[in-house]
């Protein structure tokens, strides 16, 4: 039961602290991947309120191997538009639909709220026999070379220690791990206090399409939920004469006009909440044996709801990588993490800044921006194809490639080590066939018989793949070498399927692991 010891209990592999969507996503592949774990929250229950809605195509391709992608798009609402309003009126539709289309199995992206999504997480969790373990707070810890011994508080009992040979911090905007480092949080807080509020409504809104207010500074998003006349409402508060939120706000804060103008009308609020919006990234994502993901790492603004989807990232980046090196792959590999994961979070916070900006700024020369050019030039940007998929590409986060990695070797035509593995639609579906968990690798036409030693005596899964049309269209060359790692990303790219290739490769990069995990000795 939720609340109870993790009945692992004992000193772990991997000790997660914070139970939000990356740290249930991180406890859950490490364990599947075979890594013993615990899962710690100082929160007494599980939340009930959240921010965070949109789960994208990138998200649904990690979790397709273990069969939570068809229950998130189940349970979840697919959104095909987004309808832009200033002045009272609809003033445009941008239809986006199925933009990614033969870029990815979920062409789409799912309103799939975030306390919903714990609940998924934690319950595939228990049917793995991982409790989290409940109003338990991280009080200290003290990390060495042979591992890391956390201090551990549950209630108001005594701190106990607990040994664990990596600790992972997934613990919030105000994580207690990041400021045990020392990691700085450099960034800004936005003016506006906003509100979250899942209300019962009816209206022009409540058509399951999103719809965004442009009109003035004190904007509101209408997120549909797959609930018959739910919504999430999210927006700014400002009293009176504009002087600031006030102490306790309350939905009556919220500003009338602006429900007015998209005509909202609200029957009943579900529940209501208070956020400030930050736009920080922690300036270093590891120290030794300690590491920062999600919000714990970076925040920035809901622009594209990409936060919680990054933080889904940043947990399976990690985890096949700590479990390799508790299988005996060379530490090195963890050095990977950092760099590939801060880059892409210093892209989106600049990003996301600049566009949350430009749509609560109180500056006169905004306003005909939102009220005018947006409105008439995103409907128009999305009426073109090619502009369809590269939004689609950028905000499902299927763009993101690390080819300046150190784990990233070769090129053949378009393809590069560091993509994304590209799909190949029909049969065969080349991302159907990964497992999640290890190392693959693919070819397209023939392969040799000593590539399949190469890859036996490196636990290496080779699964051969027929050539077909989509597969060149796709960038693959006629009998090359595509060694996706356990992310689905592509490590190896050569033109031929060479033996050696793929032995050098790996026993410079990565290092052949054992099948069964080796516990990492655990004397700081």
């Amino acid at each position: 039961m939720p609340g109870q010891a993790n009945p692992q209990g004992g000193n772990p592999d991997v000790l997660v602290v914070g139970a939000g969507p990356t740290g249930l996503v991180l406890a859950l592949w490490l364990s599947h991947m075979g890594v013993r774990v615990r899962i710690v929250d100082q929160a007494s229950a599980p939340g009930t309120t959240s921010r965070a809605l949109v789960v994208q195509a990138r998200t649904l391709e990690l979790y397709r191997p273990f069969g939570l992608a068809d229950q998130v798009v189940r349970r979840g609402l697919r959104v095909e538009a987004i309808n832009l309003w200033a002045g009272g009126e609809k003033r445009g539709r941008a239809e986006f639909g199925a933009a990614g289309t033969g870029i990815s199995p979920y062409p789409f992206a799912i309103v799939f709220p975030q306390d919903e999504h714990e609940r998924l997480l934690e319950g595939e969790l228990a049917r793995r026999g991982i409790s989290v373990e409940r109003d338990t707070r991280l009080v200290s810890f003290d990390a060495g070379m042979g591992g890391v011994v956390a201090h551990l508080q549950r209630g108001g009992g005594p701190p106990v220690a607990c040994r664990a040979a990596y600790l992972a911090g997934c613990d919030g905007a105000r994580s207690t791990v990041r400021r045990a480092i020392g990691a700085e949080f450099p960034g800004g807080t936005y003016e506006h206090l906003f509100y979250v509020a899942d209300v019962t409504a009816r209206g022009p809104v409540m058509d399951g399409e999103l719809h965004l207010d442009l009109d003035e500074a004190d904007f509101v998003f209408a997120f549909p939920l797959a609930a018959a006349g739910r919504a999430r409402l999210i927006g700014t508060i400002r009293a009176a004469g504009d002087q600031g939120a006030a102490a306790q706000p309350s939905w009556d804060d919220v500003s009338a006009g602006v429900l007015r103008r998209m005509r909202i009308e609200v029957q009943q609020v579900n529940w209501f909440s208070t956020y400030h919006v930050h736009h920080r990234v922690a300036s270093r994502f590891r120290a030794g044996r300690v590491f920062l993901l999600g919000d714990a790492a970076h925040i920035h603004s809901p622009v594209g709801g990409q936060g919680m989807n990054t933080g889904i990232g940043d947990a399976v980046n990690l985890a096949w990588k700590l479990a390799g090196v508790l299988r005996g792959a060379d530490p090195r590999l963890l050095d990977s993490y950092e760099p590939e994961r801060i880059g892409f979070a210093r892209r989106l916070v600049a990003t996301t800044d600049r566009l949350f900006q430009l749509a609560t700024s109180r500056a006169a020369a905004a306003r005909p921006i939102r009220r005018s050019l947006v409105p008439a030039l995103l409907p128009r940007l999305f009426a073109r194809p090619e502009m369809r998929r590269l939004m689609f590409r950028i905000v499902s986060q299927t763009q993101i490639a690390y080819r300046h990695s150190p784990l990233s070797d070769g090129h053949a035509h378009g393809v590069h080590a560091g993509d994304r593995l590209p799909w190949t639609p029909g049969e065969p579906d080349n991302l159907a066939a990964l497992t999640g968990t290890g190392w693959q690798a693919q070819v397209y036409g023939h392969a040799e018989c000593d590539l399949a030693r190469a890859c036996t005596a490196r636990d290496i899964d080779l699964q051969p793949m027929r050539w077909t049309p989509s597969a060149g269209d796709a960038g693959f060359v006629d009998g090359g070498l595509y060694l996706v790692r356990p992310d689905g990303y592509l490590g190896l790219v050569a033109p031929r399927a060479e033996a050696g290739r793929l032995e050098s490769y790996w026993d410079n990069r990565v290092g052949a692991p054992v099948r069964e995990i080796i516990p990492a000795p655990l004397h700081p």
